[in-house]
Order: C-alpha cells, then structure tokens, then sequence
C-alpha cells in the first residue's frame, strides 16, 4: 500500500490547523482540523474553488445561526431548522460540496452562543484557519500536477488493454484473470476521466497558455476515447467473436489484425513522449487492413446469418483503427505547431 500525495498533504494540513490553533490561543484545535479535512482537492483550481465557496457558505451559515440564536436561541430544534436552511440554500446557489463543513460551523457557532458572543467568533476563526491551512498546504507541498498523473495513468491504461488485446484472440488467459484484468482496466479509464476533468480545469488558472493548452486537452481527450474503442473492442470479441462459428478460421488474421493496432497505438504515445523520430513512419498498412474487409464480406456474404457476429467484431476493431489514425494526426498537429511556435519566439 502506497501513501498519496493527497493523503499525506491532508494529514500536513491537519498538523498546521492544529498548530496555528495553538499558536492563535484557540481553546481546542478540533474544528480547524475538521475544516482542513474537508478543504483538500486533486487540484490548485478546484483548491481555490472550495475556498471561495466555504467562505461563502461558512460565513452565509454563520449569521444565519446567529440571527437564529438571537430570535429562538440554541435549542436542538433550532439548530436542526437552521441545518435544513443552510442545506438548501447551499444546494441553491449550487455549493452542494460546502455542505458538511458549513453544517460544522453552524452547530459550532449556535452550540458556542450560550458561552458568549467571543466563543461564537472564535468557533468561526477557528474554521477559516482549518481552510487557510489546507490551502497553503495543497498551494505549497507537492502541488498537484495533474497532466503528470494523466500520462502516467494513460500509459498504465495502455498497458492493460495492450496485454488484454494481444491474448483476446488466441484466449490463452485464464477466465478468471482475463476479467480481473478486464475490470482493472475499466477502472483506470474511470480515473483518466476523472483526472481529464481536472487537467482540463487547468486552462482556467493558465491565461497565458489558454491555447496551447487547449490542443493538448483535445490530444488528451482523444487519448481516453481511442482507449476506450480498444476497450469496447475486447467486449464484442468476448460477446461475439467465440459465438462465431467461423471463429477458429478468422482466428490468426483477427490477431495479427489486433496486434498490428496494439502495436500502432503503442508508438502513437511514444510519439507523443516525443522518443520516436520525427519522419518514423509508425502506421500499419493500410493493404492488409483493405485485404481484411474485402475477404471478410465475401465470406460473410456466403452465409450472413451464420458469419454475422463476424462483422461486429470487425466493425469494433476497425473503428479502434479510426481513432488510432485520427490520435496520431492530432499529436502531429500539436507538435508541428508546438515547433512552430518555439521557431517564432526564438
């Protein structure tokens, strides 16, 4: 088991709430650390997002309670009125996120009133120094680089569905492990979207290269749907391809068809990496893929009711080809006016 840098920068962040509460006399440190644990983001711009929003919100609730104290004092039926209040309004102005820590600071700050108005406070100062550590926390300590992460979970991505292609045809995996395996790949390409949406957040915060930054986001995304067809690819061989019962005669031209792609797809990110030459030519050729369809449909019209799970295979293997071809235009578009751009400013 591995220790992220979110995990560990959420216990920093916790270490400085408490700390800053000692250093400002504070009677407890409990609810700054509170507020730190719930701060923490994958990223800078959604770091400064939650912020701006707690803010907000926190201080939204903060009067509220005390206007509710004022008017019904701090019974539980108080408290849990001015709870619901908080919630919908948080919910309407579309801070649905703040939610937890705001209820936090308004049961901090109407359990506070019958100490004292200056206990009321400092329950509300105690939360905005549990926010401010946790910004300058995720700010300071490792800040968060969301497009190194992207590309190490694309290349582990690649790496899953490579292995799973390569062994889809000649089924030489085990059952078990093929769908394990299957699974794990699934769920990595659930992150590379996740991470995807918080790269692309990025171009918020980087006004200077709003668009550079765009043609790498238009790459990235191609990246995650050319993996996804090449995931979509080993779910209709395992529908249809072992139902065929032409499956062992196609057998060796599906393979080498789909170790040719795997093989591609694997330069087009070495391409991207910029390790390949400029001038390599990494594309398979276009003969054996046009010898492909032209014997395929001669053969699936001897008899379509008996060859047609045939041509969903087919169809699924030659669109992972389309997004292959379309990936690798892109990153040579990037790079050519990436090289053109340096050209101009040197």
């Amino acid at each position: 088991m591995t220790i992220g840098g979110r995990v560990l920068k959420t216990g920093m962040a916790v270490a400085l709430s408490i700390y800053l509460s000692s250093l400002f006399g504070f009677a407890t440190p409990l609810i700054a650390a509170v507020a730190a644990i719930f701060t923490i983001q994958p990223s800078i711009y959604r770091s400064w997002q939650r912020v701006a929003d707690q803010l907000q919100t926190n201080l939204l609730g903060a009067l509220i309670a005390l206007a509710a104290v004022r008017l019904f004092g701090h019974t539980p039926i108080a408290v849990g009125l001015v709870s619901i209040v908080v919630i919908l309004i948080s919910i309407r102005l579309k801070m649905e996120s703040t939610i937890s820590l705001t209820l936090v600071t308004v049961v901090a700050i109407m359990e506070a009133t019958g100490q004292g108005w200056d206990v009321a406070i400092e329950r509300f100062l105690m939360v905005l120094t549990g926010i401010g550590a946790s910004f300058a926390v995720n700010v300071l300590v490792f800040p968060p680089r969301p497009k190194k992460q992207f590309n190490e979970q694309l290349s582990g991505a690649y790496t899953q569905l490579s292995l799973l292609l390569r062994t889809a045809i000649s089924n030489e995996m085990k059952e078990q492990v093929f769908r394990q395996e299957k699974d794990k790949l699934h769920g990595t390409l659930r992150k590379l979207e996740e991470r995807y949406l918080v790269f692309e957040e990025e171009r918020k915060i980087l006004a200077r290269t709003k668009t550079s930054h765009a043609r790498k986001l238009l790459v990235s995304k191609q990246m995650i749907k050319t993996l996804q067809k090449g995931a979509d690819l080993l779910d209709v061989v395992e529908e249809h391809y072992f139902a065929s019962p032409s499956a062992n005669e196609w057998a060796t031209r599906f393979d080498r068809q789909i170790e040719d792609m795997s093989k591609y797809h694997e330069h087009i990110l070495l391409k991207h990496e910029e390790k390949i030459k400029p001038n390599a030519q990494i594309e398979p050729e276009e003969e054996r893929e046009a010898r492909l369809v032209k014997d395929l449909t001669a053969y699936i019209m001897e008899d379509p009711d008996e060859n047609k799970r045939l041509v969903f295979v087919a169809a699924a293997l030659f669109e992972y080809a389309y997004h292959l071809r379309r990936l690798e235009k892109l990153v040579d578009q990037v790079q050519q006016r990436t090289a053109a751009g340096e050209v101009k400013e040197g």
